[in-house]
């Protein structure tokens, strides 16, 4: 027997069913912020990553599917959509266009990491990105799309908000001082992979999830105490912002973002239902990226979720059924058969959701058939019914049934639908 590869995994029935519901409602809510949705190749040059993510991130240089083109070529299976994105909008000089630009993506994305609850090799991440404004209304505007996505799912008690400031290049280069200062003094405590970083971005072992530089970090000094003028009041305007829209946030002075190009705001939506894993969707403000991979120097903010993090919580609420069908139709073999299939096509045309059994079994295998597809109604073709040109219309939830011509089935379904 055959069997799927280690970190992979199948998706179907009730899961499949809130995945596709959390798709929707982020397709939906993208567009009500007037986002356009961008198709990202799965397969970019591996250089995209090594320069937009950074060489010597854990992503990298540990977790990334990378290999050779017949080529030659070095190419990466993507493990992020923020470096592919800014490269597409680069690359197609898509920043010609006046104004601010604003897109979403959702797919799949790889990382070869340990597989664990809520953690996976291939995932599945929605995004957006905003190129070209630096100010802290559009800060706060994305956070708070982020926030949205929370209530329109119907998660926003299972989350948190939690927000930060990492400075500028203005201020930055005094709190890493400090920082390399601080971990110096507690180097025996550092792991092999923050022993690296130390010179090189200090930052990022405010990070590191080994549990004994996680213990020295609490005691670190924060980035907030260090902010120049311009980023404590660009932080100040965030936090305003989001007063006036009522979103629920915390200031956390831990957070950070270890990458050069990663500036001022940073923010993570969290949850305590999924083990470990606390991050449900995270972001920044990164105006250095664009102008790294080739651009005009440019602002840019943006995040990205888990959708199967999401799914999992939205889980938790059940909500969703096994199997939600509209009609199915019961008839039999050289009686009411192509009748049934003629009229199962016309409610499809009309959107309606309809099966029936194409072996035309006894009526009670039929009847569990319907029940077992949760079908809100059930119409009966006997032979009393095709000889009158009727059927028998059963609505499975309020237990009523009534006889109603065959050519007006359609429209007699579709009113009942659109009342309920």
């Amino acid at each position: 027997m055959y069997q799927k590869v280690k970190g992979f995994r199948d998706i179907y029935g009730l899961e499949a069913r809130y995945w596709n519901k959390v798709e929707k409602v982020f397709r939906q809510t993208f567009r009500t912020f007037n986002f356009e949705e961008f198709y990202l190749p799965i397969l970019e040059k591996s250089e995209v990553f090594n320069r937009g993510i950074g060489s010597t991130t854990d992503i990298v240089e540990k977790e990334m599917f990378a290999f050779e083109d017949r080529d030659g070529t070095q190419v990466a299976l993507r493990p992020e959509g923020t470096a592919s994105l800014v490269r597409a909008y680069v690359e197609n000089k898509l920043f010609s266009t006046p104004g601010i630009s604003k897109y979403y993506y959702v797919g799949p994305m790889f990382r070869r990491e340990r597989p664990q609850k809520g953690r996976f090799r291939q995932f599945t991440q929605a995004g957006i990105e905003v190129f070209g404004s630096g100010g802290p209304s559009i800060d706060a505007d994305v956070i708070y799309l982020l926030y949205k996505l929370a209530e329109n799912l119907g998660i926003q008690n299972f989350v948190s908000m939690e927000i930060n400031s990492i400075g500028c290049p203005a201020c930055r280069p005094a709190y890493n001082e400090k920082l390399i200062e601080y971990f110096k003094s507690n180097i025996e405590h550092l792991c092999g992979d923050c022993l690296r970083r130390l010179d090189k971005n200090p930052m990022r072992i405010m990070d590191c999830k080994n549990e004994s530089c996680k213990k020295i970090t609490a005691d670190a000094p924060k980035a907030v105490d260090y902010l120049c003028g311009e980023c404590r009041d660009h932080f100040d305007g965030v936090k305003s912002y989001l007063d006036a829209l009522q979103v629920p946030y915390k200031v956390n002075p831990m957070m950070v973002r270890g990458l050069d190009y990663y500036v001022r705001t940073a923010f993570e939506m969290i949850t305590d239902r999924l083990g470990s894993q606390s991050a449900v969707g995270a972001g920044g403000r990164y105006d250095g990226l664009i102008q790294l991979l080739g651009g005009p120097d440019t602002a840019g903010i943006g995040f990205a979720v888990g959708i199967d993090r999401l799914v999992s919580l939205c889980m938790l609420n059940e909500t969703e059924k096994e199997n939600d069908l509209d009609v199915f139709i019961i008839s039999f073999r050289d009686i009411s058969d192509k009748i049934a299939l003629k009229l199962a096509n016309e409610m499809r045309s009309q959107g309606v959701s309809v099966d029936m059994d194409y072996d035309f079994r006894k009526m009670k295998k039929q009847f569990s058939l319907a029940d077992r597809y949760g079908s809100l109604f059930t119409v009966v073709l006997g032979e009393d019914e095709a000889a009158k040109g009727t059927a028998a219309v059963k609505d499975m939830q309020a237990g009523t049934q009534e006889e109603i011509e065959i050519a007006k089935v359609t429209e007699y379904i579709t009113d009942k639908l659109r009342r309920n």
